[in-house]
């Protein structure tokens, strides 16, 4: 029998609410599946066939230790997605080197843009931590210095009201194949809960999102089990990239039917 590991991490609160899907699934594929936190001690990685790497959603302020455990573990198993993929993803400066079209970014507290608003963030974070949304430019301009002096780099970039009108559009993959994608509600508008985070909705994507998603993904060369592509609009109604999710992405599994099927084809063609 195929033993998977479906890497996760100390989740006293149960925010994973996909890996139960998750799990299910591959028992019906045949694929034995174990729960077992990125950074247990006691793990051997290399008893697993492959580890796919899901709710590690405590990485961010362990970022170097948790990237050396994904190159320690994927030289003994198959790691998806690959540790250098990982690696690259998880510090958001990657957006620098896409040959696509991105959200106008800014990547210092100097020579700062004239914006109506601003969005204000490091590039290594993850659930809007230490980010601010705001219309000073002098605070802006503060909190992109403050992360500068923290040893962090910056993101400068102008809040576009389209993520409240069209919202953003998420469009995710399963080894490079389309599964579905929703609309999702925008994290910085006024009176978000954390559970409105978590809403979403189905949704068809245009042509010219389709596009684009295709040119983000050949971007990253070799093995992509998951990868969410998330789009939105300019004012002039092009579509650009606000980010490329392949490390611990929430896919919206419950959100399609065939969504956790599809996942779970996916990891038997890479195996």
């Amino acid at each position: 029998m195929t033993i998977c590991a479906y890497v996760t991490f100390d989740d006293p609160d149960g925010n994973d609410d996909e890996r139960e899907l998750v799990l299910a699934s591959w028992r019906e594929a045949g694929i034995e599946g174990r729960a077992v936190r990125w950074d247990d001690p006691e793990a051997d990685w290399s008893a697993f066939d492959a580890a796919v790497v899901r709710s590690v959603w405590d990485y961010v302020e362990r970022r170097a230790e948790f990237v050396a455990w994904a190159h320690r573990a994927g030289s003994v198993t198959k790691l998806l997605n690959p540790a250098a993929v990982i690696e690259a993803n998880t510090d958001k400066t990657y957006l620098r080197d896409m040959g696509v079209p991105i959200v106008p970014t800014h990547w210092s507290s100097g020579d700062f843009p004239q914006w109506d608003e601003y969005v204000v963030k490091p590039a290594i974070s993850a659930g809007a931590k230490a980010t601010i949304r705001t219309s000073d430019r002098a605070a802006a301009k503060a909190h992109a210095a403050k992360l500068e002096a923290e040893g962090r780099t910056p993101m400068i970039q102008p809040y576009l009201d389209m993520v409240e009108a069209e919202g953003e559009t998420s469009l995710l993959y399963f080894n490079r194949v389309l599964s579905h994608a929703v609309r999702r509600n925008p994290m910085l508008a006024p009176g978000q809960t954390q559970a409105d985070l978590a809403r979403a909705e189905l949704r068809t994507p245009a042509p010219d999102q389709l596009e684009l998603a295709e040119k983000v993904l050949a971007e990253v060369p070799g093995d992509l089990l998951y990868a969410r592509v998330d789009l939105v609009r300019l004012p002039d109604g092009r579509p650009v990239l606000i980010e490329l999710e392949l490390t611990e992405p929430y896919l919206f599994l419950s959100h399609s039917e065939a969504a956790v099927g599809n996942l779970t084809r996916a990891l038997g063609e890479l195996l």
